[in-house]
């Protein structure tokens, strides 16, 4: 199969403004070579100037679903002339009652080219086909509920 790696880099420095404690910034390298910054979420005293991983998942999951849209629709002879999503991930207390990325909301607009079209019936089964393909939403325990606009 592939394996997909990355470098997680952190360093000690004061927080910006908690005295006692220290800063949860950091850096990525990706495989490709790009840097991405993170720390945590502002919620937990993050950075909100960086990604945090609870974004990235989200992001993962979106991107994932979507790079599946587009193969499926293009098979089915759609072209898609362009794709956005404004996913959320919601962090709540599990059954275990343990914090956890819970419920993950996709709410994909796809907007078609000329052509063949899908109606809506046809656009959620793309989605949900989609669904069942992707990776990363085989690897998570979050709800994952798509929300599609309308064509």
């Amino acid at each position: 199969m592939s394996s997909h790696r990355s470098h997680i880099n952190w360093q000690h420095k004061p927080h910006s403004s908690e005295t006692r404690s220290y800063s949860p910034d950091h850096l990525a390298t990706l495989a490709g070579g790009q840097h991405v910054h993170l720390s945590s979420s502002p919620g937990f005293k993050g950075n909100p100037d960086c990604a945090d991983p609870e974004q990235l998942l989200v992001t993962a999951l979106a991107s994932c679903h979507m790079l599946f849209f587009l193969a499926i629709a293009e098979l089915k002879g759609y072209r898609v002339e362009q794709y956005q999503d404004d996913p959320v991930g919601h962090l709540e207390k599990d059954a275990a009652g343990r914090m956890a990325l819970t419920r993950i909301e996709l709410h994909p607009e796809v907007h078609f080219g000329d052509g063949k079209r899908p109606d809506a019936d046809a656009l959620d089964a793309l989605h949900a086909a989609a669904h069942q393909r992707c990776f990363i939403a085989h690897s998570i325990t979050a709800r994952i509920t798509i929300h599609p606009a309308a064509p």
